[in-house]
């Protein structure tokens, strides 16, 4: 029995042979009628491309390498790039290069539209990538590194930290077979050259119209140990921003980060100023937690922190202590340079905008003063209601008044008293009150 079962085991595992050769006979007699190899076939992927524009942030940073993990994970052909940034953080510029470079799929990076560029933090994004192309009436460079902190750096420093900035930009240019000496000058110097002076150079290695062009350009590229690209004629993927994505990188604009924390404090203002209201409590304490995210990805000067935070105390002072208005002007001139102190960056997307700036200032500045204003005409203001704003009111003798009798005052008959006698009909004038009973003395 045993004899038998191995026999036809040996048959069947033969006539298996024999399919599969006839199998592969007839793939490759179809592969060559109909006139291309099936590893091309299977090249055909698609091309995916993801648009950047802006400050390099951490919101921005994971949003990128998101795109190419999304990428590789569903087997693109690459990865394309559309770079237009004025610079940005190192961490976060730090972070997509290394995302670039473990990469498994190709990633080009594509400097456009026209009049677009690639400075600062971009330029070590567009040394990484497999292929960089610019599109014409771009530029590349300025990546000296600056100091975002809250003081100035010292000179030994500095020095350390453009040493270190140096050694980066060229590690990825020779990585890329591009100009190390000219990345080193981009980041010592702060050089910055056009698309046509960086094909020259070295530093990119196409020009591209536009993305029509650049797909059509790289395809049959040639890259270390990535292969062979394959891009002409196949779909490309646009990938999109989620939601999550666009509400972090708002919060790293300058700023709404700024009109966050001016929101927050007014609205922890309000609610320690009426306990209970809840809604402006709840407001304010959800814009200051964003604020300080936001922060996060910018290059705060907490020194301007300090400042607005005085000014906030010394209008609140104004209200509790009478300074003739010199608490509020103290106040008005703090929050101003703490607003200009509060940001340092280099470029104007990572400052306060003074469209933003003065009206806020402007703004908070009235409406404490305005405040202020009032609680000190409330404090030297005669009382309207109550025995106290009975004293100074005019009225009637109704009756003699020896000393006791009826008067007529604030629209009300009274029981009065005076240290004269007052004859009917005569005018008097409320001095005291004593119980419900009116001191009242003869006008005139």
């Amino acid at each position: 029995m045993f004899g038998w079962t191995c026999k036809c085991f040996k048959r069947l595992m033969k006539r298996l042979r024999v399919s599969f050769k006839i199998a592969a006979v007839v793939m490759v007699l179809a592969s060559t009628i109909v006139g291309f190899p099936i590893e091309a076939q299977a090249a055909k992927k698609e091309v995916y491309v993801v648009k950047v524009s802006g400050t390099i942030n951490p919101g921005l940073a994971e949003y990128l390498i998101r795109s190419m993990e999304k990428s590789s994970r569903e087997g693109a052909a690459c990865l394309v790039i559309q770079l237009d940034t004025p610079g940005g953080l190192a961490l976060s510029m730090r972070s997509i290069v290394m995302a670039m470079l473990s990469s498994d799929i190709p990633i080009v990076v594509y400097v456009s539209p026209s009049g677009a560029r690639a400075a600062s933090a971009g330029v070590m994004i567009t040394l990484a990538a497999d292929i960089a192309a610019m599109a014409p009436g771009t530029n590349i460079g300025a990546a000296h590194p600056v100091n975002l902190g809250q003081k100035k750096m010292d000179e030994t420093m500095a020095e350390k930290v453009v040493n270190d900035m140096v050694a980066y930009a060229k590690s990825i240019a020779e990585k890329r077979g591009r100009n190390s000496e000219w990345a080193e000058k981009a980041v010592r110097e702060s050089v910055s050259v056009t698309e046509k002076e960086a094909l020259k150079l070295k530093v990119i290695d196409l020009i591209a119209e536009d993305l029509d062009d650049l797909v059509e350009k790289i395809d049959g590229w040639e890259l270390k140990d990535k292969g062979t690209l394959h891009t002409k004629g196949v779909r490309r993927v646009a990938l999109i921003e989620s939601l999550r994505d666009k509400v972090l990188k708002t919060l790293s604009d300058p700023n709404i980060a700024y009109l966050l924390m001016m929101i927050g404090l007014a609205g922890l203002y309000f609610e320690l100023s009426n306990p209970g209201a809840i809604f402006p409590g709840v407001i304010g304490a959800i814009s200051l937690i964003l604020a300080f995210f936001a922060f996060q990805t910018l290059p705060v000067n907490y020194a301007g922190i300090l400042l607005i935070a005085v000014a906030i105390v010394l209008f609140i002072l104004e209200m509790k202590v009478t300074s003739y208005g010199l608490l509020s002007l103290g106040g008005i001139i703090s929050l101003f340079l703490g607003s200009l102190m509060l940001f340092q960056g280099t470029t104007p997307e990572m400052r306060l905008s003074w469209g933003v700036l003065i009206p806020t200032v402007a703004m908070v500045s009235g409406f404490f003063v305005v405040l202020a204003g009032l609680v000190f005409r409330s404090q030297i203001s005669k009382p309207q209601t109550g025995d106290k704003g009975l004293i100074g009111e005019v009225g009637v003798a109704k009756s003699r008044l020896e000393p006791g009798g009826k008067v007529f005052v604030h629209g009300e008959l009274w029981n009065a008293v005076a240290q004269e006698p007052i004859e009917p009909g005569a005018r008097v004038r409320v001095v005291g009150v004593d119980h419900l009973i009116l001191k009242v003395e003869r006008v005139g």
